[in-house]
Order: C-alpha cells, then sequence, then structure tokens
C-alpha cells in the first residue's frame, strides 16, 4: 500500500492511460467517432505523455 506524501509514481500515469485507451476503443465500436471518443483519446495520450515525462526527467 502506497503512502499519501506527495509523490505521484509514474505507474499510475500508465495504467490511466491504458484505461483510457481501452474505454475510447469500446466507445469507438459502440458509436463511432465522437467528441467523447476524441476526448478519450486525448486523455490517453495525455497521460502517456505525462508517464514518459516522470520517467524520463
Amino acid at each position: 500500500m502506497s503512502m499519501i506524501d506527495g509523490n505521484i509514481e509514474p505507474n499510475y500515469f500508465l495504467i490511466t492511460s491504458i484505461a483510457f485507451l481501452i474505454l475510447s476503443i469500446i466507445h469507438y465500436k459502440k458509436t463511432g467517432k465522437s467528441l467523447e471518443t476524441i476526448y478519450l483519446s486525448i486523455l490517453s495520450v495525455f497521460f502517456i505523455a505525462s508517464y514518459f515525462i516522470l520517467n524520463f526527467k
């Protein structure tokens, strides 16, 4: 169990980006290209970029 001490582990950003990617794929298959699908995809890219920035800083 991790303690809340102000540090954010980069692995949380990786897990979150994978979750947003899976959600965007599921949403794309159900509704096609929509505003929500684009939003989820952008969030996925943002979180994977944050992961790389925190991991290789």
